[in-house]
């Protein structure tokens, strides 16, 4: 309750708040993906494979977390000329600074690391980043940044309408050949470590030409307005960084979950596979879609700069099934409306979502729980997901513990078992009119298909289903046991009155456009 009673405070002050500004990046020089790139070890690699499939990428899906960590490591360590690496999150844990490792690696290599992180998450990493930005073959860009490097919820409190705007994005790319894009971010909690909430997500990592979107997509935000050199925010790089950064990667290292982690690097077979044409590569039509960063600095409610739009557009009008899979779910007026037509025009339409005892952001519920009754009025399936689900079909866990709780944080949606979108946009405000985000519109009935028969064959053991009492006035949870039985709750399961009741009251504000 009194995390609840935070975040309604905040909402009540952030609604108040004044704005402010920051002067345009200065000492910048716009740079531009490598292009030179084809006689690299991974150009040679991918070079049979994409003159089979012209005009075609190849896609490759990546739900375990540690294969997905892995091919990153794997990719950084293959770099010959550029790494691009843009995320929302990058934590000082194993995971980050396992990744951090392998760009200083790169770079000591040559290789050219470009690194552009949303600021929004960056507290307690300054001096990592300076010692990072120090280095001669990298450079470290904040997106957004906060002028204020100890007091950020005070520089929420004056530069709210800025702040407010973050970088969702993720990608990672390297020499301009192979990139991945999804939906994880570099923290522990997004490949299965620790013993915190796990996270079941997915990514792809991908070849041909639609790397190359992602490249020009990474170029138009690292040149972008809101893109500033770090340096100005987190100061200079102390003389002793370099060695005080390589004696924390060899303290990483010799941690237990980084040894398990540098296992599975060690065992995974995604180059060699590659390398041998023998990686499960699905060639297909695959566009990238992204907001444009001109949406951080708006204040005219422009739609051209707006993902949405074109996602809509990518995907195509559903004719007979929509599937959502979005750990924060705020559909508002305008997607309450068009999900509702949908389902009264006979398509199906099932989304995946987290419950509140699941969810790592309680306040977001209170823009989602508004909204069920509407929806399965309208014929619309909704699944929360349990807490208690099992790590197995969620893919959390691995040699690196298990998690205590399952989270959702993978953002997908299939039309007509044909098209999938995977990426960071969240089915919710914040990424329709607020965050900058991004993924990929594949052409795939294996994928679309794949994520349908999620919902045809496991969610029932994963996830609550919602529904209306008889009356149609209440909502149920039904959960399926073992043997075919049904436990029957009626209020969110395994929540505390006391939580129930701080949600309920922040539904009541209106604050859903922050959500």
């Amino acid at each position: 309750m009194t995390h609840l009673l935070r975040h309604l405070a905040l909402a009540l002050a952030l609604v108040t708040a004044g704005c402010a500004s920051l002067p345009p990046p200065s000492d910048r020089s716009d740079t531009t993906a490598r292009v030179d790139t084809a006689d690299t070890r991974l150009g040679r690699s991918g070079a049979p494979l994409t003159s089979a499939h012209p005009g075609l990428s190849g896609i490759h899906k990546l739900p375990e977390p540690h294969d997905a960590f892995a091919a990153r490591v794997l990719l950084a360590g293959a770099a010959e000329r550029s790494i691009d690496a843009q995320y929302f999150i990058w934590n000082g844990d194993q995971v980050g600074y396992l990744m951090w490792q392998a760009l200083w690696k790169a770079a000591e290599r040559g290789v050219r690391v470009r690194l552009l992180l949303d600021d929004a998450n960056t507290s307690g990493n300054d001096a990592t980043i300076a010692a990072l930005d120090a280095h001669p073959n990298i450079e470290v860009r904040l997106y957004n940044p906060f002028a204020q490097r100890k007091s950020r919820g005070l520089a929420y409190l004056t530069d709210f309408g800025r702040l407010n705007r973050r970088m969702h994005n993720k990608s990672f790319t390297v020499d301009n050949q192979m990139a991945v894009v999804g939906g994880r971010n570099i923290a522990n909690e997004y490949f299965g470590a620790g013993e915190g909430i796990g996270f079941a997500d997915i990514d792809v990592v991908a070849v041909g030409p639609v790397v190359q979107d992602v490249s020009r997509e990474f170029d138009l935000f690292w040149n972008s307005a809101s893109a500033y050199p770090a340096a100005g925010f987190v100061g200079p790089a102390a003389p002793d960084a370099a060695e005080q950064l390589l004696a924390r990667f060899a303290q990483t290292e010799v941690d237990p979950i980084s040894r398990a982690y540098l296992d599975a690097v060690r065992e995974a077979t995604l180059m060699d596979d590659l390398r041998n044409h023998s990686l499960r590569i699905e060639w297909t039509t695959a566009k990238v879609v992204h907001d444009d960063p001109a949406k951080t600095l708006d204040r005219e409610a422009r739609t051209d700069v707006l993902l949405l739009p074109v996602l809509i557009q990518s995907l195509g009008r559903p004719e007979k099934s929509l599937d959502i899979v979005s750990p924060y779910f705020v559909p508002g007026d305008e997607g309450t409306a068009a999900l509702s037509d949908l389902a009264r025009r006979g398509v199906r339409v099932r989304i995946l979502t987290n419950s509140l005892a699941a969810s790592d952001e309680a306040v977001v519920h209170a823009g989602y729980m508004k909204r069920r009754r509407d929806l399965l009025r309208a014929g619309v399936e909704l699944w929360e997901l349990k807490p208690t689900a099992t790590e197995e079909s969620l893919k959390v866990k691995g040699r690196f513990g298990a998690a205590k709780v399952a989270g959702l944080h993978a953002k997908t949606y299939a039309v007509d078992r044909r098209r999938i979108f995977i990426g960071s946009f969240n089915f919710d405000q914040r990424s329709a009119r607020l965050n900058t985000e991004m993924g990929m519109v594949i052409e795939s009935e294996q994928f679309a298909g794949d994520l349908a028969r999620t919902f045809d064959d496991e969610v029932r053991q994963i996830a609550y289903r919602v529904r209306l009492t008889p009356d149609g006035n209440e909502l149920q949870w039904i959960e399926d046991k073992s043997a075919g039985q049904e436990v029957r709750h009626d209020s969110d399961p395994e929540t505390s009155a006391a939580k129930r009741m701080g949600v309920g009251m922040l539904a009541i504000l209106p604050i859903e456009w922050l959500l």
